[in-house]
């Protein structure tokens, strides 16, 4: 049997792999959902419901987060601020009065890579 069904409204079924490759698409796309919809010519919906499973599945099988080991030091940076090296590589500098939201967004897009 052919992974691309019909329904008899003649729409095309998804597999769950086309669907969860849908969702990590939209997410990195950087677009709203209604404007990926549009743009790929998919019901709103149905986006919203593959991201929603794709989410979830991600929830579940994500592994904890791992504590790293923190180095204080007096030399190389001003009075209240703050560096943080991932180990993915990427470096995250915030100076005293930093967007406390902003940070929240950008270590959640992080995240979803």
């Amino acid at each position: 049997m052919s992974d691309e069904h019909t329904r008899s409204t003649g729409q095309r079924h998804r597999t769950r792999a086309e669907a969860d490759q849908i969702a990590a698409d939209y997410e990195s796309s950087g677009l709203t959902q209604q404007a990926y919809s549009e743009r790929h010519g998919l019901a709103l919906k149905t986006l919203a419901r593959y991201v929603a499973r794709h989410r979830r599945a991600n929830r579940e099988s994500a592994t904890p987060p791992q504590w790293v080991g923190v180095e204080l030091s007096a030399k190389g940076g001003a009075a209240g601020e703050l560096a943080v090296l991932l180990p993915s590589g990427y470096r995250i500098e915030v100076n005293r009065g930093f967007d406390v939201t902003t940070l929240g967004q950008l270590l959640s897009a992080l995240e979803r890579r």
